[in-house]
């Protein structure tokens, strides 16, 4: 009954239905993993105020090398939160423009911290409105604290598109915060991510607006797992409905054929005819033929008598 799907082309539907299958799977798996990354960076942003924050030199690579960046730590330290002690260097500070914060256009200001060891991480230590004048004008700026700092924040990973330094206002101005970038511009080597202030010690000014951090859509890529896990079912659903549909085809009797109405006249015709050629085939009995013959003739006589 099923021994069609031996042949070239059930078995080539089933391997092509296995193949699609498995890679729906795989795809589904690699969504779930990015769901799972991402609620995971999300817990991480929530439990920002309720956590103890660790030592950033503990959880980074130590840079080495004056103008370079250190490794980046990837996505799974995102959004740490962490603490780090050092002294601001103004002279190199950096101004982010085109910064949107509750739909205003301002200047993310981020500010190097140069820790004892000799290498730094920058921090980025808020928001300030771009002023009336335009965004493309100097902002105005609180000044970086002096001595010794203590910073409290939440590791950022360097932005992505590197955008072109220039240097204006006194301050290095570009639109993206990518550290491997701006590390070239500084004298001494800096960490592979950023800091996002949350407190200070000294106190931040309070002309800056701290940043606020977007949840990463963790729900759409849990869908999107279920969607191609669900798109693997049925396709293995459909190959086994097509399978079925053959097999009930090949099992099923043949239709009988209906009969057709036929010409009576020229059915009698075929019969007389059929008639007249077996009696010309047929043997001639010599003695009846005699017989036959001698009482026509008797009877031809007693009638003209």
């Amino acid at each position: 009954m099923y021994r069609f799907l031996l042949t070239p082309r059930w078995l080539g539907a089933a391997v092509l239905t296995i193949v699609a299958s498995v890679i729906m799977v795989m795809l589904g798996n690699w969504q779930l993993r990015r769901y799972e990354e991402r609620s995971a960076i999300n817990n991480r942003i929530d439990a920002a105020d309720s956590t103890q924050a660790v030592p950033l030199t503990s959880i980074l690579t130590p840079p080495v090398g004056a103008g370079t960046a250190g490794a980046s730590p990837g996505k799974s330290l995102a959004w740490t939160k962490v603490t780090v002690t050092g002294q601001y260097d103004a002279t190199h500070e950096i101004q982010a423009r085109g910064r949107t914060v509750n739909s205003d256009v301002g200047f993310e200001i981020v500010t190097p911290l140069v820790l004892a060891d000799g290498t730094a991480v920058l921090v980025d230590r808020g928001w300030v409105p771009a002023p009336a004048s335009g965004a493309s004008a100097a902002p105005t700026v609180p000044a970086a604290p002096t001595g010794e700092i203590t910073v409290v924040g939440q590791l950022h990973l360097s932005e992505s598109r590197p955008a072109p330094i220039e240097h204006r206002d006194g301050r290095l101005d570009t639109r993206r915060i990518a550290v491997p970038r701006l590390a070239h511009e500084m004298p001494y080597p800096v960490y592979g991510a950023y800091v996002l202030l949350t407190e200070q010690t000294p106190a931040a000014d309070p002309a800056f607006t701290g940043i606020p951090i977007d949840h990463e859509d963790a729900w759409q890529n849990g869908g999107y797992a279920v969607q191609w896990w669900l798109f693997s079912l049925m396709a293995l659903i459909a190959y086994g409905v097509q399978v079925r549909k053959e097999a009930q085809g090949s099992s099923a009797p043949a239709p009988e054929k209906k009969p057709t109405l036929r010409d009576r006249v020229a059915e009698a015709d075929k019969k007389r005819e059929s008639a007249r050629l077996a009696a010309l085939h047929e043997p001639v009995d010599r003695v009846e033929e005699a017989d036959r013959k001698a009482a026509a003739r008797l009877a031809a006589r007693n009638g003209q008598d």
